[in-house]
């Protein structure tokens, strides 16, 4: 256990130290809070937002074609 505690503990110091570890770390950041937000906006399941406006709005395009015949 005092292995993995040591081994932790350098690289956390290397990724502190290192200009491009600390970058490539906020670019997982970034990535994360952009899933999160695109997880947000369109829901779990047929509950989001997105989902709502766009089902509304293909009913509405729909509804002004013409019947085929």
């Amino acid at each position: 256990m005092l292995r993995l505690y040591v081994k932790a503990t350098d690289l956390l110091d290397r990724l502190r130290n290192d200009k491009d570890g600390v970058v490539s770390f906020e670019y997982v950041i970034v990535a994360s809070v952009v899933v999160i937000a695109v997880a947000t906006a369109f829901g779990s399941g047929k509950t989001g937002a997105i989902e709502s406006a766009l089902s509304t709005g293909i009913s509405n395009i729909v509804s002004y074609l013409p019947a085929a015949s």
